[in-house]
């Protein structure tokens, strides 16, 4: 199967519009106020439409409530919910059932000890997101550009897709699809010129850098 790329973060058609002609999979939408690329219900309608049949459409959230996942599948009519925060297993089987879509569940990674939570993730989540885990005094869980040793997932066993993520950008993709033999990659601020703001050229060196790593992967 091919590498699986996502765009997390965008707010504009032009990005957009770039992500989806460069051919990318996933484009991804935060909603979660304390980020630089939080999304409005509105704007989010109107990418919603420009991405709709082109990509699957991702809601990231964190700790988010009913009330508030009820809005974002009005508005963006997403495929697929990220939860970034510090969902339990039960709620994530909750919100499943609740709503009916595929969940994603990022999981901050440090060391090897930060996979024991795995097992249980996997029974519930449709797929799995490796991050890099955000220090103690961040004010959100992940786009802070860091990486995390990929190493800690070679081999690794799973019965679930999963990407990987976490200060990912052109220059560093191939080795992280090399080392972690990941289905998917997924960027934020590796495409930006600064916080919040993507860049369009940034976008489609990405995907291009990761489409031949893919290549590279398989031969």
């Amino acid at each position: 199967m091919s590498l699986l790329v996502k765009i997390c973060g965008l707010t504009t058609p032009d990005t957009l519009g770039a992500a989806l002609d460069a051919g990318a999979e996933m484009v991804g939408f935060v909603f979660f106020p304390p980020s630089p690329r939080h999304i409005g219900l509105t704007a989010a309608r109107d990418l919603g439409q420009q991405a709709k049949g082109r990509a699957l459409k991702v809601a990231l959230t964190v700790d988010a409530d009913d009330a508030t996942f009820e809005n974002i599948i009005e508005t963006l009519r997403p495929d697929l919910f990220q939860l970034h925060g510090r969902e339990s297993v039960a709620r994530i089987r909750d919100l499943k059932q609740r709503f009916g879509l595929p969940v994603m569940k990022a999981m901050p990674v440090e060391t090897a000890a930060d996979l024991a939570p795995l097992a249980g993730y996997a029974d519930v989540c449709d797929r799995i997101l490796f991050d890099a885990r955000a220090p103690k005094d961040a004010t959100r869980p992940g786009g802070l550009g860091a990486t995390f040793d990929w190493h800690v997932l070679r081999g690794l066993k799973l019965d679930r897709p999963f990407m990987v993520s976490g200060g990912l950008s052109p220059d560093n993709v191939a080795e992280a699809v090399r080392v972690t033999r990941a289905g998917g990659v997924d960027v934020s601020s590796g495409v930006e010129r600064t916080p919040g703001v993507k860049d369009c050229d940034l976008i489609r060196d990405f995907i291009r850098a990761a489409r031949a790593a893919d290549k590279l992967s398989v031969q």
